[in-house]
């Protein structure tokens, strides 16, 4: 446990070092590409068009205009790597006036009490473990998000976001970043359209390292470059999504929805590639019984791999999950799917809640 730990780290290293001189580097600020919400992971992530929670601070701002009550608070957590990283995200919801909306979100994705070696040999040249000390590697978001509805325009939702970065290796090396998001709802009849712009103005990430004489003369005995402080670039995405609702009987209801995402940093595994535009769609569907019990499914991440024989093939992940509100304040969902390696564990279990809080009106004093 403790090897792989370090492996990772080390890994981590690796790649920030590999990516000191490249300005747009690809799968930059990739933990927030992940999703939060049971919800949305069990529909595969098409929740763009669908976004109408607490979860919307993430997904798309403009469903925050969605939310009835007062307060609204989600909380999600989960692992990776069979419980090495940790994945955590809470997000609080309120609205000020009939048309204000606002979200303060914050996700964390990190691995914990990494072995540190680095003073593992004395200056003797002696072992001595009681000199290993640990550390942690996280990736950090805070997001602020506002949305309203458009006063001229049906039906019109917007919203925007700025986030802060906060990356960090323990005391080696650690970053601070900031970016926009911009996300539109429009509902017309029975269909709900969404358009979603993460990084419209590119999210910066500086990177800077703090290395002593000791952990120096490790990379260089061990043969690695010594990173140097540099700037990260996350470059835009657009996510287009759009959903419909079905009535099937009095009970019994249909909700179809699907994304398209659509990175610009070159060419990636998915169903369409491009240079610089690649395509990745996403399909969910959500069966329900009285607005109270909910059944998901979804298929996405499109991946083309070689088999052992030298053979290319293509496939798609298949999510599932399951809902329950239990009256107007609080819904716990469940989904499973693999948010980690699959050579660890092919599925992950991942539960969210949400909690509705309204306050209550004064009464009024008597005489």
């Amino acid at each position: 446990m403790e090897l792989r730990r370090l492996f990772i780290f080390l890994s981590l290293l690796a790649l920030l070092a590999a990516g000191s001189f490249a300005q747009a580097p690809k799968y930059s600020n990739e933990f927030l590409s992940i999703g939060v919400g049971a919800r949305a992971l069990g529909l595969s992530n098409a929740y763009t068009a669908l976004a109408n929670d607490a979860t919307a601070g993430y997904w798309n701002p403009a469903g925050l205009t969605h939310i009835n009550s007062n307060l609204q608070l989600s909380l999600m957590h989960t692992q990776y790597f069979a419980g090495i990283a940790r994945y955590d995200y809470g997000s609080l919801a309120f609205r000020s006036g009939d048309n204000n909306h606002f979200a303060v979100s914050y996700i964390r994705f990190g691995v914990d009490d990494i072995p540190d070696t680095s003073e593992l040999i004395d200056a003797e040249g002696n072992i001595n473990y009681d000199r290993i000390r640990s550390f942690s590697a996280s990736d950090n978001a805070f997001i602020l998000s506002y949305a309203r509805l458009l006063p001229n325009v049906e039906n019109l939702r917007v919203g925007a976001n700025a986030k802060i970065i906060r990356r960090t290796a323990g005391s080696f090396a650690g970053a601070w970043g900031f970016g926009l998001d911009l996300g539109l709802q429009y509902q017309w009849r029975q269909w709900q359209f969404a358009a979603m712009g993460r990084d419209l103005t590119s999210t910066f990430n500086a990177w800077s390292y703090d290395f002593d004489d000791k952990m120096r003369e490790v990379f260089t005995l061990t043969g690695n470059e010594i990173p140097e402080s540099s700037l990260e670039i996350t470059l835009p995405r657009l996510i287009l999504g759009a959903a419909r609702q079905f009535k099937i009987t009095e009970d019994f209801g249909l909700l179809a929805t699907m994304d398209w995402v659509i990175t610009t940093d070159g060419r990636r595994n998915v169903l369409i590639k491009g240079d610089p535009f690649s395509m990745d769609p996403s399909l969910g569907m959500e069966f329900s019984f009285k607005n109270m019990i909910f059944l998901r499914t979804g298929i996405g991440s499109y991946q083309r791999y070689t088999r052992n024989n030298e053979s290319v093939r293509g496939g798609m992940q298949a999510n599932m999950g399951v809902g329950i509100n239990i009256g107007q304040r609080l819904s716990i969902d469940y989904a499973l799917t693999d948010v980690g390696d699959q050579s660890v564990a092919l599925y992950s279990n991942i539960f969210s809640l949400r909690f509705n809080i309204d306050r209550r009106e004064r009464p009024e004093p008597t005489e």
